[in-house]
């Protein structure tokens, strides 16, 4: 699985539809406009919608983001679709998982179990299918054989019942090609995702992990948050390479009461040439910028405001799924 800095095709999103998550759905579905658009400026973007919703999406999104219509039951392309995969010699392919709304959450999760497979068809590559209950967000990726994930996440009994870690690993790394498998904690207490690693910590680079760190001010989300830092200090990537932590704040001043409100600036997205990260409007917004800036030079930083999106429990990384370019240029 190649890392998410490595060269598009275009990146698949999902139209928002699901009437429980959102407070606003027309608020929602503008946020995801203008993160569609943020992208758009910079590679092809294709957004699945139900056929009910086509027209609205078509009014509210304009005519450059492409539409492909299917029975969808939620908005998380991140967890829904595919997992991507290259072979080094031009060849594409897809992973598969099963895929359960995350732990039966929500209902029904039919036509979002079947998204991976629709995505797949339409970019016309072979699909690879895993009987792991999994994510999208709940992994991450260096593209040289590394997976960072989490223990509260895949183990959970209602994903997997009676999958030992072990064999959640050895899983993960034949369906994704990896080498090694770095478990973090995760976060037991957050109620969506169970602890998404995309949530927590991402691959910014080779050997180098951009980590969520907590201010001590927020008690247990502080202890939660230093345990996936403690866990990661010390690990080395498949390649043996130590593994340079590189801490990031967390939004925690942003006032919202909501448990699911998502204030994860690692929840951003790397496409061709930009960054895509979320815009909260306080001073951490910049500091953020400046890390991005300095660890992917060369992309322009593009903050986007997603206060719907946040209070439905996402970010900018869980709306969005890439497709790698594997053309000779």
């Amino acid at each position: 699985m190649p890392a998410e800095w490595s060269a598009h095709i275009r990146t698949w999103m999902m139209w928002p539809c699901r009437p429980e998550v959102w407070d606003d759905m027309s608020q929602t579905r503008r946020n995801y406009a203008e993160v569609a658009h943020a992208i758009r400026a910079f590679e092809p973007v294709t957004m699945l919608v139900r056929p009910d919703d086509a027209a609205d999406a078509r009014a509210v999104l304009g005519s450059d983001i492409d539409l492909l219509e299917c029975a969808i039951d939620d908005s998380w392309a991140r967890d829904a679709g595919p997992c991507f995969l290259v072979d080094g010699r031009g060849g594409r392919a897809g992973v598969s998982f099963r895929f359960n709304a995350w732990g039966g959450k929500y209902e029904p999760f039919d036509g979002d179990d079947g998204v991976a497979d629709a995505i797949l068809r339409a970019a016309d590559v072979c699909a690879y299918h895993s009987e792991l209950i999994a994510e999208g967000g709940g992994v991450s990726v260096d593209g040289e054989g590394t997976i960072l994930t989490t223990e509260s996440c895949f183990p959970n009994v209602n994903r997997n019942p009676g999958w030992a870690r072990a064999r959640i690993e050895e899983e993960l790394k034949q369906m994704l090609g990896g080498d090694k498998v770095i478990w973090l904690p995760g976060n037991a207490l957050e109620t969506e995702t169970d602890g998404h690693v995309d949530g927590i910590a991402t691959f910014i680079a080779p050997g180098t992990v951009l980590i969520e760190n907590v201010a001590p001010a927020f008690g247990k989300w502080h202890e939660i948050s230093e345990s996936n830092i403690n866990a990661l200090q010390g690990q080395s990537d498949a390649k043996g390479r130590p593994i340079d932590v590189i801490r990031i704040p967390e939004a925690s001043s942003v006032a919202n009461d909501n448990e699911r409100f998502c204030r994860s600036y690692v929840n951003s997205y790397v496409c061709n040439g930009a960054v895509i990260m979320p815009k909260y409007g306080i001073r951490e917004d910049d500091r953020v910028r400046e890390v991005f800036e300095e660890w992917l030079p060369g992309r322009q930083v593009i903050q986007v405001a997603i206060p719907s999106i946040a209070i439905g429990g996402g970010g900018i990384h869980c709306i969005t799924q890439q497709e790698p370019d594997t053309r000779v240029r």
